[in-house]
């Protein structure tokens, strides 16, 4: 079964470079303790500093290039101005671990360990994000956990650094899985592969990629092509994806034929079929930024088959109909109940009885083709464009709830993947937005819980429900301490329910009698550094509103009362307001 064998997916994380001792690690964060990030240094030595602890951090392959940095502010710069700054212009940390998330997540369907949007974090802590904190922490000490950044912040430029340190050492460990895919193989890493050659190892680090540390299962695969092409769905269509890459490559040499070697290992001739280790090192990169894309068509599979079961639009689906249709055909729809409650895909709040969340089930870890160490390759998140639409038009933090209807009326929501609807805001869905709006002085923060947890019912099969943060977590199942595979008993169990359920309720019920949005919560959580233009902003605002208004009506005056006066002024209550 392939959800067996894939549910083991991990990639041992070594690279290329020599990693820096302890001492060298406590010696660098030393180095920069001693005074070079000092409160006063000015933003041109902050950004040396980076360059500087990256450079030390990565070793070889250290070197970003100013094209580089400036194709990725491009991509940031969308997302970047829509982050609340502090008095310097600048993102506090925690912005900037949105920033990155959303980076990779929209730009190769990647998932950074650590900075996962269950993941709880604070103000004092950069939140353990394992590929920077643990392979390089003289990185994160020196310039994340810095004085500057504390008071000062990040700018663009910033954080176009960090995402570059995390794209190459992702590339580093793609080339530590290599050299192992080469050893396997016998073949020094100095010798020019043909094509043949470079199929053959491309196939076999697909493999190990796929499989990750479960050395059995990768020597079974090996040694028995049958058993290969039987265990994972469409192989064959793996290796054309494989061989397009190759071809691509092939082609973009041929029109760029100096390229030479950061390894100092012999480049292929550009016009014949030879390959060096940088240049299928190359190709394996290629392959882990457009994975998820190729994937995809898996994916759209599994949502047609979940739409299917949601006749009613909502985004959800009766967990007995889930293991009904898991039980017939589906390989896929067989997690247990407890790993889909850990994985923040079980509604158990609507008297309809436990539903499976569509947009936060796709998105889980479960439905992860790759899952390393460090990062993991998901489908594509369906918010991140609705997402993406909002941020262009409000060009801000913040936005007023009419501002926002105005933007989301005009857009559409998927019934089907051939197939949208226009998107209609009931009187209650207009209400909450306006609720939210009231509690933060009068406009919605974009990057907010609440307001996530709105587009989840505006695009309720689009848009994944927010948990709180630390509630649920991006586990994949053989992380998972339970069982994450339901067994046929349990399955059975609740299929069998399945016809007593009402699954025709015609969709003329009004959606609050089916208890439509049942999973609402009222706790906000605030993603980015809101907290300084709050505090200076709306609160100040709010009370002075309230303080005219109580006067108007009475309730304080500003007149001098004695001390016998029991007037006594009362500040208004909020939404408990969590910062995460």
């Amino acid at each position: 079964m392939v959800q067996s064998i894939l549910a083991g997916i991990s990639v041992v994380f070594i690279t290329l470079c020599p990693v820096p001792s302890q001492g060298s690690a406590e010696g660098f964060t030393a180095e920069r303790k001693s005074g070079s990030l000092r409160a006063s240094v000015d933003a041109a030595n902050f950004q040396a500093e980076i360059r500087n602890a990256m450079g030390e951090a990565l070793g070889c392959g250290g070197h970003v290039t100013d094209e580089k940095l400036q194709n990725i502010e491009l991509d940031l710069t969308p997302i970047y101005r829509t982050l609340p700054k502090n008095a310097h212009g600048r993102i506090e940390r925690r912005s900037l671990r949105h920033l990155a998330h959303r980076y990779f997540n929209q730009k190769s369907s990647l998932v950074i360990r650590g900075f996962e949007p269950s993941r709880a974090v604070n103000d004092s802590s950069w939140g353990s994000a394992e590929i920077l904190s643990e392979r390089v922490p003289g990185f994160v000490e020196a310039v994340l956990e810095s004085r500057h950044v504390k008071q000062h912040g990040f700018d663009v430029r910033d954080a176009a650094y960090v995402i570059a340190t995390i794209e190459q050492l992702v590339f580093d460990s793609e080339g530590a899985l290599l050299t192992q895919v080469y050893e396997r193989q016998q073949k020094p890493l100095n010798q020019q592969l043909d094509a043949q050659g470079l199929g053959q190892v491309l196939e076999h680090y697909l493999v190990h990629w796929l499989m990750g540390d479960d050395q059995d299962g990768i020597n079974m695969l090996l040694t028995n092509r049958s058993l290969l092409e039987t265990s994972f769905p469409h192989w064959d269509i793996l290796v054309n994806f494989l061989s397009g890459e190759a071809k691509t490559f092939q082609y973009e040499r041929m029109h760029a034929p100096t390229i030479a070697s950061s390894n100092g290992y012999p480049v292929g001739n550009a016009l014949a079929p030879q390959y060096s280790f940088d240049e299928a090192h190359t190709i394996v990169g290629s392959i882990t930024k457009s994975f998820g894309s190729f994937w995809e068509s898996e994916c759209i599979e599994m949502k047609e088959s979940l739409f299917a079961m949601d006749p009613r639009r909502e985004g959800r689906v009766p967990l007995a109909k889930f293991y009904g249709t898991g039980m017939d055909a589906e390989w896929r729809f067989g997690e247990s109940e407890s790993y889909l409650r850990e994985l923040g895909a079980l509604d158990e709040t609507s008297s309809r009885g436990k539903q499976v969340i569509i947009p936060n089930y796709i998105q889980a870890a479960s439905n992860c083709i790759v899952a390393t160490p460090h990062y993991m390759v998901c489908c594509h998140n369906d918010c991140n464009p609705i997402v993406q639409h909002i941020e262009m038009e409000v060009k801000s933090p913040s936005a007023e709830p009419e501002q926002l209807f105005a933007i989301v009326k005009n857009m559409t929501s998927v019934t089907s993947i051939d197939d949208e609807v226009a998107i209609k805001i009931d009187s209650t869905l207009k209400a909450q937005l306006e609720s939210i709006a009231s509690t933060h002085g009068g406009s919605v923060p974009l990057h907010s819980r609440l307001f996530l947890q709105w587009l989840h019912y505006v695009f309720p099969r689009e848009c994944p429900f927010p948990h709180k943060s630390g509630t649920v977590s991006a586990v994949a199942p053989l992380e998972y301490s339970g069982n994450y595979v339901a067994t046929k008993e349990e399955m059975w169990a609740h299929a069998s329910v399945a016809s007593s359920l009402d699954l025709n309720t015609s969709f003329e019920h009004e959606k609050e009698e089916l208890q439509w949005m049942s999973q609402w919560s009222e706790e906000e959580e605030l993603i980015a550094g809101y907290e300084s233009s709050m505090d200076t902003s709306w609160r100040t605002t709010a009370f002075f509103a309230l303080l005219i208004l109580a006067s108007v009506t009475g309730a304080v005056s500003f007149k001098h009362k004695g001390p016998s006066s029991s007037t006594e002024f009362l500040l208004p209550t909020h939404r408990k307001v969590h910062v995460v």
